[in-house]
This record gives C-alpha cells, sequence and structure tokens, in this order.
C-alpha cells in the first residue's frame, strides 16, 4: 500500500506533505515554558533564582511524562486539526503568560500545561509519518529518528535562546514562540483538513484522571525536594522534611489507587514485564552521568570560564554531531543488521567514559574552548546510543500497545524528570562537599610556615592576602574539584561498559541468569549446615 495522508487538502502535493508535517514538528519541539539558553537573561531581569527556573523547566517536564497514557485516547477520540490547533493554541497562550508573570504559583501549572500540549503536538505529528519512514513499522529505524528531531530540538532551542536574549531580550524567544504556533495553526486551517482515524470516535470516559492528577503533584513534590534541596541544606530545613513525608504518604496511596481501580492510570502489570527494571535501572543510570553535562558543565562554563549563554550555545552545538552518529550506529546496529543490544549499551557507556575523560584531562583555565569539542561530540553521542537503544528495548519487552504506553510514561519519568533532577541535587552536593575540602586543604597549604623566607621577604602581606583570595586561586580549585567529579563519572561509565561488554558473551550472561537470589543461596545454606 502506498503512503497517503488523507487529513491534507487534495491539491498538496505529496512528495511534500511528511516535510510539512517535520517541520510542524521542530515548531513544537523548539516551543516550551522555560528555555534553557535564557536562565542568565531571565534571572538577570526577574526576582527569579536559578532553582526557581530549573523547578519550572521539571514542571514543563512532568507535564510531558505524564501525557504518554492518554496519546492514543487523544488521537481516537479527536481529528488530527483539532489536536494540532489545541496543542499550538496552548503552547502560544502558555509563552504569553510567562512573558508578563514571574508568579510561580502561576507559572508552575502553566509550564506544566505546555508540557502536555507540547508532547501531544509531536506525538500526533509523528505518528502520522510514521509509516512513510519506516513503511515495515520498524521501531529500530523510527526511535533513532525520532530522536534526531528531539536532541536537535533540545540543542537548537537552547543556543537560539541564548542568541535572541543577547541580541534582543529574552521575551523575544516566546514571541518567536507564538510566531511558530500561528504558522502550525495556519498551515492546519489553509492545507489540512478534519481526520480522525477512527470512525467510531473513542469516548474518554472510563480514564483514571483523579490518580493522573495525584501522580502529577508528587512528581512535583519530588523536584521540589531535588531542585531546591542542596539550597535548603536538604533535610536540616523542616519544609523538606514535611515535604518528604507527604510525598511518601502520597506516594502509598497513590499505589493503593493504582492497585484497587479497576482501569487505572498506569497498570502495575507492567513490572511483570521481562527485563523492564533492568532497562529502567540503566535509564536510570545513563541519565545520573549524564546529568554531568547540565550541572558540572554549567558551573564550568559560567564560574571558571566566564562565558556568555550565547557563547555556551555555540560551543554545546558540537555535541549535534556526535548526535547524528550515535543516530546512524544506532540505526546500523538495530535497524540494519538486527545485532544485539547488549554491545550498543557499552559502546553508549563508552562515549560517557570518553567524554569525562576528555573534561578531566582538559579541564584547565589556560586551554582554548574549541578543544572541547571533540569531548560534546562523544556526549551527544552517547545520549543517542542510550536513549534510542534503551527506548526500543522497552518496546521488545512490552508488546502490548497500551502497556508499552503506560512503560513510556515511567520510562520518561525516570529519563526526562527525575534522574536530570537528582543528577542536579547529587553533582551540586558533590561539589559543594569536594569544593569546601579543597579549599581547607589550599588554604592549610598557604600559610606562612609553608613559605620560606625569601617568600616573605619579596611578598607584602596586601600581597600575600591578594594570592590567596584572588579569583585565579578560586577558579584553580573549582577546576580540581570538578576534575575528581568527572572522575567519578569516569570511573561509574568504564564499569557500565565492561559489564555490558561481558555480558555480551553468551556464557557469561547465562551464567549470571542461573545465580540465584541471595535468600535461596541462604536458606540452601542452612539447610547444608543442619
Amino acid at each position: 500500500m502506498p503512503f497517503v495522508m488523507p487529513m491534507f487538502r487534495d491539491w498538496v502535493p505529496k512528495r511534500i506533505q511528511p516535510w510539512i508535517y517535520i517541520l510542524q514538528v521542530f515548531c513544537i519541539q523548539f516551543s516550551g515554558g522555560v528555555y534553557l539558553g535564557a536562565l542568565e537573561a531571565v534571572r538577570g531581569t526577574t526576582a527569579l533564582q536559578l532553582e526557581d527556573l530549573l523547578m519550572l523547566l521539571y514542571a514543563g517536564l512532568a507535564g510531558m511524562a505524564v501525557w504518554f497514557p492518554m496519546l492514543f485516547r487523544m488521537k481516537f477520540r479527536f481529528t488530527n486539526q483539532q489536536l494540532l490547533i489545541g496543542s499550538a493554541l496552548v503552547i502560544a497562550v502558555c509563552n504569553l503568560v510567562t512573558m508578563h508573570t514571574t508568579n510561580m504559583a502561576i507559572l508552575l501549572p502553566v509550564c506544566f500545561i505546555a508540557g502536555v500540549a507540547k508532547l501531544q503536538g509531536t506525538f500526533e505529528n509523528m505518528s502520522n509519518i510514521q509509516l512513510w519512514m519506516t513503511p515495515e513499522r520498524d521501531f529500530g529505524i523510527f526511535f533513532p529518528i525520532l530522536h534526531i528531531v528531539l536532541l536537535t530540538a533540545i540543542t537548537g532551542s537552547a543556543w537560539l535562546a541564548a542568541v535572541i536574549a543577547f541580541r534582543f531580550s529574552w521575551q523575544m524567544m516566546h514571541v518567536l514562540t507564538v510566531g511558530t504556533m500561528c504558522f502550525v495553526v495556519a498551515v492546519q486551517l489553509c492545507l489540512c483538513r478534519p481526520w480522525c482515524p477512527m470512525p467510531q470516535r473513542m469516548p474518554l470516559r472510563g480514564i483514571d484522571i483523579s490518580s493522573g492528577l495525584l501522580i502529577s503533584l508528587l512528581m512535583l513534590m519530588i523536584s521540589y525536594i531535588l531542585v531546591y534541596g542542596d539550597r535548603l541544606m536538604w533535610f536540616f530545613s523542616p519544609t523538606l522534611r514535611w515535604l518528604l513525608a507527604l510525598s511518601l504518604i502520597l506516594l502509598a496511596f497513590v499505589m493503593y489507587r493504582l492497585k484497587t481501580v479497576e482501569k487505572p492510570f498506569i497498570s502495575l502489570e507492567i513490572f511483570k514485564y521481562k527485563n523492564v527494571l533492568a532497562i529502567l535501572f540503566v535509564t536510570a543510570f545513563a541519565e545520573l552521568l549524564l546529568g554531568a553535562e547540565h550541572t558540572l558543565e554549567e558551573i564550568y562554563w559560567t564560574e571558571v570560564r566566564g562565558l556568555e549563554e550565547h557563547t555556551k550555545g555555540a560551543l554545546c552545538l558540537w555535541s549535534l554531531p556526535g548526535v547524528y552518529a550515535g543516530v546512524l550506529i544506532t540505526l546500523y546496529w538495530l535497524g540494519h543488521k538486527k545485532w544485539k543490544v547488549w554491545k550498543l549499551f557499552a559502546i553508549g557507556f563508552g562515549c560517557i567514559l570518553v567524554y569525562s575523560l576528555w573534561m578531566y584531562f582538559y579541564l584547565d583555565v589556560n586551554v582554548p574552548i574549541e578543544q572541547y569539542r571533540i569531548g560534546l561530540a562523544f556526549r551527544g553521542c552517547a545520549y543517542a546510543i542510550l536513549a534510542a537503544s534503551l527506548m526500543w528495548s522497552l518496546h521488545e519487552s512490552v508488546h502490548d500497545l497500551e502497556h508499552f504506553f503506560m512503560a513510556l510514561f515511567i520510562f520518561n519519568v525516570i529519563h526526562m524528570y527525575l534522574a536530570g533532577a537528582s543528577g542536579y541535587g547529587l553533582y551540586t552536593t558533590l561539589f559543594k562537599h569536594f569544593m569546601a575540602d579543597n579549599m581547607s586543604r589550599y588554604g592549610a597549604w598557604l600559610t606562612l610556615s609553608s613559605l620560606s623566607a625569601s617568600d616573605l621577604y619579596s611578598i607584602s602581606a596586601s600581597g600575600l592576602y591578594s594570592i590567596s583570595a584572588s579569583g585565579l586561586s578560586a577558579t584553580s580549585v573549582m577546576s580540581v574539584t570538578l576534575k575528581q567529579i568527572f572522575g567519578q563519572v569516569a570511573w561509574a561509565a568504564g564499569f557500565m561498559a565492561s559489564a555490558f561488554l561481558l555480558l555480551d558473551i553468551p556464557r557469561v550472561r547465562t551464567g549470571v541468569e542461573k545465580i540465584p537470589y541471595w535468600p535461596v543461596y541462604g536458606i540452601k545454606l542452612l539447610t547444608r549446615s543442619r
């Protein structure tokens, strides 16, 4: 059967129809509630702190993650035109609101709703051109191509927001987003007609909306703890202690509801599928390692090197060649050769190892920033390989379509949201700990007893104070601290790469599967001793 797009009007050329939808995907993916590239500009003109802006970012990611189980219900209930126009209008309104208010009580739900609309618009576009990309519906081809769009938009939107904030103001990025959403609406009104794949529209009755809202509230509470933890001294703060207690109570209530409701928002049967828990563990571990990008690089570019946002955005564009190389590797591995995924995971973690070692050895204020391009390319390659291959592995494990989208919800809660926020909290805490330790060691070294008589004669008291308190010394200690953390990331990435290389050997893999659980081994040992 030839590929057709029945939602287009007859006079629209068939060759350009899929490309119109790809253009719409990029328009929607470049949108958001807040933009990473303009964080410094927003902080400079508003009273919002870095933690506030990260909280808004994770609110948008929470909206994207929680909407996965609803995607097909919406697709089978509304027409293609209604979904895309609705998503574009919601994103445009949310951007207009974020331009004109700094009230967190308003911004949090607005960014959450913007994330929902962004995912719905992306899914509606990509689901209609899936058979154009792979007529056999081969997810080993579809997922890598999908990540070309997603990762290009993530990096490109940060760079574009930084350039616009530098040239004009950070509000102009929101104005541009409103303009692109108007373009999407115009395309749907002029070139498309209402079309739904289901002749009998599926009603929205029976959806467990209450559980979805409770899960969303739980995600926002957890993100508040992780984002503001370092600033509020973690659980020394009564606010975070109370919030943790309420989160545990809410988690218990949500789990009880998911077990007792007839048609829950998320079925717990997902965890009974083979390899799902292992895939989620690897996803969380990979995201924690890649979290060094968001935290450690930001500290290095801003505090040590003093780079402007547009310079950082232009430098991070060098991760895109790595992204495209990683996509090509994944396409060849999963789409063409159909090889096992173990060694592909090892390649992904190996790229993280190269990236962390590159940053470890080249982290110095005297190194030109162009030297970091290769390391950033390896980081992009790692992200593309692991994201696409883990999503493909999840689809191979969960074959039921409804359960697969529920599994995608859990996968993206970890992939886009929970592990990222945990990584921020972990790396900021590690940096503060190692920084304090290194400053104390440096202070102990720079004492009068460690200086010779000639040093004391040649350096005045004011000169000695300027040496010990100068910015050069602080940046040097920061560089050493960042090297320490990147070194730990390298050890963890090397361990994971070695483990997957071993699991690629059939005899090792089958031997690991036959190892009994520790309680079973303990019971056998006790019975033998008796």
